[in-house]
């Protein structure tokens, strides 16, 4: 019995002066295992477990306590204030870091350490650093990407040799690929601001295990700001202002992040407006006049103007301008312990954007069109996500998101000499459901599960009408009379609708070795219907189709030591036919797009390997990737016979028609090599070079959107307050028999044109160099000077209409 006061006080000695903190990423509240606790004038050295936890009772109240990790930045703390943060500790992660925590590609948190995917990932800190005009600028400077760009208003990414519709954009976990995503060229990833985002992830290959149809070539997972709970009330305010002299940018951004205990609030508003861009001038290439604006169509919504002008500086592109605004707010509220709740609402709107491949585009040697735009870009994005820790044995934690979206679309245009104004217009609402669940099989976290489902609904109105504009001098005062236009997509209306299920299991097989394995089915159901025939009729006006797929995964990774990683994928992948696929009707360069009902899913199955090593402590590594993919039953662009006709009636021309059809087989393959990390405490760089090259094995014609070998070398430099760096970015050739010339996806007209042998000469090689600093005035002012394009020179992206940015000086302001 004399033992039993003892025992008690034992417990109670050891409640009393035990501490028990939690060191947690501060982005996504990730626990940060095998971090050093340490104090200036105590020898001891602790570290947190996998958990993130640590008790610091050995330090005094007195004690500065440094929390240090190698991938993130350290911080130091007085351990008597400790307990204001109810005991835990959040680390901001060092924009070099190494080994980072991926949140995409099983739709959980996961170290990359343990998936054997490709993954790029741009945190925060190198957003800014980058500070793209556009989401898309953002894109292109990431390693294995290309964008191309029809209008400077656009931008569309390329992953392994595949664009627009066969790219998953996702936002916050919610699907953007809608179901008149087109198979060209596709400009939704600009209605993300990048001033939003807190991270973007690409996850490269085929992903159709977590994230279902459309993710061929990849997933580009956009996260915005979310705003942090906190034990203190706090109001913190930020603010970012850009000017860049290429096309006078000018950009404001700002928030408002209130913390409380239960719930925080995020609101952020940016607008951003674009002038006429102005191309390189060194024209390097030989083709002196490639690219240049000689005449330019200065006709508007309300102004009317039959005479073409001439254009006082050709390297200025008239009809690139436009602007933006965004508008994100968010609410993140602590139902209890185990129970979170977001609420995400996001607006974006654009000006008129015009189309600049349009209004360059010439018929019988003069201009074509003095209107061609797309109407306001609208996105609204309404999402719920609820976030559950019930922490039992057949559920650890789990996300179930739902969301609505509204997009409109619409494309004007009207032809010089004309007063015959087209007007196409496109109304899609997106309603989805989907749960993300995962369970740990052990309790050393070896072995976990994940699992869920997704439902998918869209309803897609298109109507058209064409009106005879009433002009008084150079006024449009208003509309004489309406007559017919075809329309771009059925226009009795349409429905596409996906629902799936999937599970991944991985395991750490030994202390070297892991196991990724997955696999999904997913249903797709289309539903369309034509009503007006006075242009088209079909064998069938009211269609329905059903597919179904099963796709599956299996990776391995393996650690000989801490030095060298080996990963290797093997993946199945499909995309199931939308509605723009089948039901588009539009018209380019002289031929007219027409449905198809037949078409049928297309399949890819893909087999990658990577090794990485690590040098210099793990504070640089080196990359390299190869694959190959196999694509079965793919989706081209070949002539067509609609009506028991070659050609059609089509805003009032006769022209050829074609069609989407499905193919046997082709292939795609590439590589990438890449390196990054510290050359010393104070230098830092980083590259990657990708090829890619895509065939059909059927036609042995060159399959479309394959870019010529790309890359980048970037070496910086920071000390104290200070940071510069330099970056050369580079492309090879894309000689003219690399192009696809039956589908024009690859805009071969684009190129220069050799009027001696009457021949396309496909796109030279180009090199840009750019420099970046940063001065950090105090911690809560930043200045940012760029100037890309150093030595101006011209240069057009693969398949892109417009010439690239000539010499820019970008100013930067950031106050937190």
């Amino acid at each position: 019995m004399k033992k039993l006061p003892l025992f008690i006080l034992f417990f109670m000695s050891c409640f009393l002066f035990s501490q028990e903190i939690t060191v947690l990423d501060f982005d996504t509240e990730f626990p940060v295992g095998n971090c050093t606790i340490y104090a200036e004038n105590n020898p001891k050295v602790i570290y947190t477990n996998k958990k993130g936890k640590a008790d610091i009772s050995i330090f005094a109240d007195n004690d500065i306590i440094s929390f240090n990790h190698i991938t993130y930045i350290e911080v130091e703390v007085l351990k008597r204030q400790i307990s204001q943060t109810n005991n835990i500790i959040y680390l901001h992660r060092n924009a070099e870091a190494l080994d980072e925590v991926v949140l995409s590609s099983t739709r959980q948190k996961e170290s990359k350490s343990r998936i054997a995917e490709h993954i790029e990932i741009n945190q925060i800190e190198e957003i800014r650093k980058i500070s793209p005009q556009t989401s898309a600028d953002l894109l292109a400077n990431l390693p294995g990407i290309k964008v191309q760009k029809s209008q400077f208003g656009g931008g569309s990414p390329v992953l392994r040799g595949m664009e627009a519709n066969r790219v998953l954009l996702v936002v916050d976990g919610v699907r953007m690929n809608n179901a008149i995503y087109r198979s060209g060229h596709l400009q939704s990833s600009i209605t993300v601001s990048p001033s939003i985002l807190e991270r973007t992830e690409v996850i490269f290959g085929p992903s159709s295990v977590a994230y279902g149809s459309d993710a061929l070539g990849g997933v580009i997972h956009y996260y915005t700001k979310t705003p942090k709970i906190s034990q203190k009330d706090k109001v913190e305010l930020s603010f970012m202002s850009r000017y860049s002299s290429v096309n006078e940018e000018k950009t404001n951004q700002g928030s408002v992040e209130i913390s409380f205990k239960k719930w925080a609030s995020l609101s952020s508003f940016s607008y951003s407006d674009f002038g006429d861009l102005k191309m390189g001038k060194k024209r390097r290439h030989g083709y002196e006049n490639w690219g240049k604006v000689f005449e330019y169509s200065n006709n508007s919504e309300n102004f009317y103007n039959p005479l073409v002008l001439q254009n006082s500086d050709p390297n200025i592109q008239r009809n690139t301008g436009y602007n933006q605004l965004d508008f994100l707010q968010k609410f993140n509220i602590k139902l209890n312990d185990k129970t979170d709740l977001i609420l995400n609402f996001q607006h974006s709107n654009s000006s008129n954007i015009p189309r600049f491949d349009k209004l360059t585009e010439r018929s019988g040697g003069e201009l074509k069109f003095a209107e061609w735009y797309y109407g306001p870009q609208k996105r609204i994005l309404l999402s719920s996500q609820l976030s559950i820790k019930p922490d039992k044995r057949w559920l650890k934690r789990g996300t179930i998101t739902a969301a609505y979206q509204n997009l409109n679309e619409s494309r004007v245009q009207r032809k010089f000499g004309s007063l015959e104004r087209l007007n196409r217009k496109e109304d899609v609402d997106v309603f989805e459901l989907n749960g993300d669940f995962s369970v740990l099989l052990t309790k050393n976290s070896n072995r976990n599960l994940s699992y869920g489902f997704e439902i998918a609904h869209n309803k897609v109105n298109s109507i058209s009408y064409g009106d005879i504009l009433s002009v008084n001098d150079n006024d449009i005062v208003g509309v004489s009379a309406n007559f017919a236009v075809q329309s771009r997509y059925p226009d009795g209306g349409s429905t596409y609708t996906s629902s799936a299920i999937y599970a991944n299991y991985r395991q750490d097989i030994t202390a070297k070795s892991t196991l990724n394995t997955g696999i999904r089915l997913t249903n797709t159901n289309l539903n369309a219907k034509w009503i007006d025939e006075t242009f088209i009729s079909l064998p069938k006006n009211d269609i329905s189709l059903k597919n179904s797929a099963v796709t599956a995964t299996i990776g391995y990774i393996y650690k000989p030591n801490d030095n060298w990683q080996f990963n290797s994928v093997l993946s199945s992948g499909f995309r199931s036919p939308n509605i723009d696929d089948i039901g588009k009707i539009r018209e380019k360069s002289g031929r007219v797009s027409v449905p198809n009902i037949d078409l049928k899913p297309e399949y890819v199955y893909n087999a990658e390997i990577g090794i990485l090593k690590y040098l210099n402590n793990k504070k640089f590594n080196i990359g390299f990737n190869v694959y190959y993919t196999l694509f079965h039953n793919y989706i081209a662009r070949q002539d067509f016979i609609v009506n028991g006709s070659p050609t059609i009636l089509y805003d009032g021309d006769v022209t050829e028609t074609y069609a989407n059809v499905n193919n046997k087989n082709a292939y795609i393959v590439g590589s990438t090599f890449s390196f990054r990390g510290k050359l010393s405490e104070k230098f830092k760089t980083k590259g990657s070079v990708t090829y890619t090259k895509g065939k059909s094995y059927d036609t042995k014609q060159p399959l479309s959107s394959i870019p010529p070998l790309f890359g980048n070398i970037e070496v910086g430099y920071g000390k104290d307050k200070f940071e510069i760096a330099a970056k050369l970015r580079f492309n090879g050739t894309k000689k003219i028999n690399g192009y696809n010339l039956v589908e024009g996806i690859d805009n071969v007209e684009q190129s220069p044109y050799n009027e001696s042998t009457e021949n396309f000469q496909g796109t030279p090689s180009w090199y840009t160099l750019n420099f970046y600093s940063k001065y950090k005035v105090s911690n809560s002012l930043d200045l940012q000077f760029m100037v890309d394009n150093i030595f101006d020179n011209h240069y057009k992206e693969f398949a892109s209409a417009i010439s690239a940015p000539g010499r820019n000086f970008s100013i930067s302001v950031l106050i937190n």
